[in-house]
């Protein structure tokens, strides 16, 4: 598991790299995004994913890894508007938005070192085609949910559904590279 810890650390450096980068460029833009938009974003990346998976081919030459990193962001967006709410105007500097990034970050490591530690990393197991349908079936779940005002009778709510599509996002990173790294 140590092993998976540190591939979780590297997977989110990167994605955190370019969720930095992009608040230089943008700032704090995605805070005005209500939460059905950012689910709807990570929808459309999850989406070409498995589109690119079924056709075998691709016309936009931006890889699925790309896809990937953004799920993960999207998703830690997310979880940032869920607990801070939605803004009316941009109001995270970029040191503010990084210390909530790595909180929620570090809240999906110690998800998935827990969830791990249980299920014994089968995720390892899976195809990354399968770790699309997961996230999509979340997502699923997620509009639902949303559909409902946040109302749920048994199930987990949009908190933890959002946390398992940053872990899933992660796992197929995580996949990806090592089947980059054998080659």
């Amino acid at each position: 598991m140590s092993q998976t810890s540190h591939e979780f650390d590297t997977i989110i450096n990167n994605c955190q790299t370019l969720f930095k980068n992009k608040m230089l460029d943008y700032g704090a833009a995605w805070r005005i995004l209500r939460l059905p938009s950012l689910t709807d974003q990570i929808y459309i990346k999850a989406n070409r994913i498995r589109t690119i998976q079924e056709k075998g081919e691709q016309k936009v030459e931006e890889n699925i890894d790309n896809e990937f990193i953004a799920i993960v962001n999207y998703s830690i967006m997310s979880l940032i508007q869920l607990e801070k709410g939605v803004a009316n105007q941009p109001d995270l500097s970029v040191e503010q938005a990084l210390e909530w990034y790595v909180k929620k970050a570090e809240e999906a490591k110690n998800l998935m070192l827990a969830k791990n530690h249980d299920y014994g990393e089968a995720w390892r197991d899976l195809r990354i085609s399968s770790i699309t349908d997961l996230i999509l079936q979340k997502l699923l779940r997620v509009k639902q949910i949303e559909d409902n005002m946040g109302k749920t009778i048994v199930s987990e709510g949009l908190e933890a559904n959002y946390f398992d599509i940053v872990n899933y996002a992660v796992f197929a990173l995580i996949l990806l590279n090592n089947q980059e790294n054998n080659k």
